[in-house]
């Protein structure tokens, strides 16, 4: 495992993951991996979002479904 250290982060972000980290039971050093790792996996979402086929479905189309199948509409 590689050891990354991070400088000139502002004193707020400090903080708010100080703060973050200890309402999820975690040391900081733990939270900010986990967070890291999560940012990663998703770096790749819009690429393979990229490569699914067009169905020719629109998102309106499909929220409009959706509502009706809720009985919102």
């Amino acid at each position: 495992m590689r050891i990354l250290y991070l400088r000139n982060v502002p004193d707020e972000v400090a903080e708010r993951l100080e703060r973050m980290a200890h309402r999820a039971g975690l040391s900081m050093n733990a939270f900010a991996v986990r967070e890291l790792a999560q940012v990663a996996r998703q770096a790749d979402n819009a690429a393979l979002l990229c490569e699914l086929p067009d169905l020719g479905f629109s998102a309106e189309d499909v929220l409009s479904d959706l509502a009706t199948g809720r009985g919102e509409r």
